[in-house]
């Protein structure tokens, strides 16, 4: 590879919510730290709320701040999903989409040598490839995502096909089959479907990398590469870092509170209950949520994003309940999973919750809601480190009963010593940073040796 530079400009472009920018701002972090420069393209509002780089890092990672355009139904201030209500969602990919203008313009004057991008900007491909720029589809989904969604699209000619006869490949129930395909299939008021995002974006990349690794999904990923035809190359887990004396949670009032409380608690006595940042629970299943915490008799903290300003249900639960904490602001989510009082994680499944309850030994307790949690849910019984509410198979509801009955299963310290047991062992891989170092240094090679087999 006499002709490869051995240090690479790598631009990447995340989707505009927090979930995703956040392990593309991780693993650029851990590029530039490799001594490569990173061009990591963003909204000014997104920008501006990601953790301050560290000083050896400001050189090599540089901010770039692209304006959303403003469009009707989006509100002035919105540049990630967690600025908007669900339903709003589409408006944001069509201002996204407004993204391709001045993209085109950086990536023509910056001439990156590859650029990550994510399952969002269908059009990236082809202009990428007009300007001869290595394409990476970074997928912050597990493998066997990847491997559901390569058996659902079939690509034809200038067509947009989704076929929905090949769900038989992943075995689904009837309810988990339609919160993981069909408000992805038809088009939106962003022009398409979220299906043909997906579609065009990893057919049209010229490696695939995946938030994952051999050791938890080596089946998966191999499956993976003989479906789509080219390089599907894992970059490990990215669990964060573990070393909180320079976290801004510190100083953070919401923390001290949070950890007096914790600190109250007998050790693995406390269930932490969060569905992420995007997730609205209804107001049926939040009753059956929350009767059922009531009656497994176990000590709670339960962070409850609210529906619209208007929703008093967190007032409601506090008044009623004497065994819980129940909160509303922001949380520093890996801080409680590592407090020894912590003994489960209730959580949808997704996957970067999933990797940070694993990473500090945390048992999980599954109820996933929408999109790909299910999928995660099924990798994480099959290894045994938690256990999946019952639910009906048709609607997906589930009752206060099925959860203080898996609830128990987990928290018991007899029933329970199973999943501890084997999320123990996990641990050693979803916390070994040297390894999931490697996976960093085997990226690299990867990407630089499909860049050079490329232009030869």
């Amino acid at each position: 590879m006499e002709n490869q530079p051995t240090k690479l400009h790598i631009a990447v472009f995340p989707w505009l919510a927090f979930g995703h920018i956040l392990p593309y701002f991780h693993l650029s972090k851990l590029l530039a730290q490799k001594g490569h420069k990173i061009s990591f393209i963003s909204t000014p509002r997104n920008i501006k709320r990601l953790p301050k780089l560290p000083t050896n890092l400001q050189t090599s990672l540089e901010m770039i701040e692209l304006q959303l355009p403003r469009i009707d139904h989006l509100p002035d201030h919105a540049e990630a999903t967690l600025d908007i209500p669900r339903h709003i969602t589409p408006y944001l990919r069509k201002a996204f989409d407004g993204l391709k203008e001045p993209l085109t313009k950086f990536l023509e004057t910056s001439t990156p040598d590859c650029i990550i991008y994510d399952f969002t900007p269908y059009w990236l491909p082809q202009i990428s490839s007009k300007l001869g720029i290595f394409q990476v589809h970074f997928s912050i989904f597990c493998g066997l995502s990847l491997y559901f969604f390569a058996n659902l699209f079939v690509m034809k000619s200038g067509e947009r096909h989704f076929d929905k006869s090949k769900l038989k490949a992943v075995a689904l129930k009837p309810f988990e089959e339609k919160y993981l395909c069909d408000k992805h299939l038809e088009n939106n008021e962003s022009g398409v479907s979220d299906a043909f995002r997906f579609q065009q974006t990893l057919f049209g990349a010229d490696l695939l990398v995946v938030r994952s690794c051999m050791e938890i999904e080596g089946e998966s990923l191999t499956l993976l590469e003989n479906l789509y035809k080219k390089p599907v190359i894992p970059v490990g887990l990215l669990p964060p870092s573990l070393d909180f004396s320079e976290d801004i949670s510190n100083d953070d009032d919401n923390w001290c509170k949070i950890s007096k409380w914790l600190d109250k608690h007998e050790k693995n006595s406390v269930i932490y209950v969060a569905f992420g940042s995007q997730v609205v629970i209804s107001d049926e299943d939040f009753t059956e949520l929350t009767m059922g915490l009531e009656l497994s008799g176990f000590p709670f903290l339960f962070v409850l994003k609210k529906k619209n300003s208007d929703d008093n249900r967190h007032d409601w639960f506090k008044k009623r309940s004497n065994n819980g904490l129940v909160w509303t602001n922001w949380v520093p989510q890996l801080r409680i999973l590592a407090h020894e009082s912590v003994g489960g994680f209730l959580t949808h499944c997704g996957w970067s919750s999933v990797i940070e309850s694993l990473e500090v030994g945390c048992p999980l307790i599954m109820l996933p809601l929408e999109n790909e949690q299910g999928l995660n849910a099924i990798v994480m019984e099959e290894k045994m480190v938690g256990v999946k509410v019952a639910r009906n198979d048709h609607d997906g509801k589930f009752n206060r009963d099925s959860v203080a009955k898996a609830l128990r299963s987990v928290m018991d310290k007899e029933e329970g010593k199973v999943y501890r047991s084997k999320v123990e062992e996990m641990s050693k891989i979803f916390g070994d940073m040297e390894l999931q170092d490697k996976y960093i240094d085997g990226f690299v090679d990867s990407l630089k040796f499909h860049m050079h087999a490329s232009k030869h």
